[in-house]
């Protein structure tokens, strides 16, 4: 049983749990989700290796074997990013709700309350985190438009200077950009002066 299930079938549901408890939950799914994603990057750096060696090995016998190590490899790292796509739509779940009952008031404004998230709201929530082709993107527009809010309302949408760094990396995916330091400085200084762009408003 996955600890999405253990929240929603507990003697608690999900809706009725208090701050504490929903952080307590975030932070074990988070812990949970930071896991998966080293896993995946370790698997993707042993890929390579793998792949180097096999570049210029000149034996056939142990160059079959790096060629079935790296597809072993592959088939882990599908599964990892599996779980780690079921993490991510978790800990999104937990971190709305948790923000639906910290912003009480906000929420009631908006027309929304957490007395609205039913069980059956529940249940259509686990059939779109088992989905494996339902991205945590697209599972996060559909999850505020069940519990009826704006995604800037929370605060979990993608900031400008989040924006500006995923900017950075597709000029170094594309070669604008060939040294990681400079990427790195740049990033670091357009979220700083995005910071306090936002401070001096």
């Amino acid at each position: 049983m996955g600890l999405f299930d253990w929240i929603t079938n507990g003697k608690k549901p999900l809706s009725q749990m208090s701050r504490t408890e929903l952080r307590r939950q975030e932070l074990l799914l988070q812990r949970d989700r930071d896991r998966l994603m080293k896993r995946v990057s370790d698997l993707a750096k042993n890929k390579q290796d793998i792949f180097e060696r096999g570049k210029t090995e000149k034996t056939p016998e142990v160059r079959r074997m790096l060629a079935q190590e790296f597809d072993l490899k592959t088939t882990e790292q599908l599964l990892v990013s599996r779980q780690l796509n079921i993490r991510s739509k978790e800990a999104l779940t937990v971190t709305r709700m948790r923000m639906l009952r910290e912003n009480t008031d906000r929420a009631k404004a908006a027309g929304s309350s957490l007395g609205l998230v039913s069980e059956k709201d529940l249940v259509a929530l686990e059939k779109l985190i088992a989905n494996d082709s339902i991205t945590a993107e697209i599972y996060q527009d559909r999850l505020d438009s069940m519990l009826h809010i704006e995604a800037d309302e929370t605060g979990a949408a993608m900031t400008e200077g989040g924006k500006q760094v995923m900017d950075i990396w597709e000029q170094m995916d594309t070669g604008l950009i060939t040294d990681a330091a400079q990427g790195f400085d740049e990033a670091d200084r357009r979220v700083r002066e995005r910071h306090k762009s936002a401070e001096g408003a």
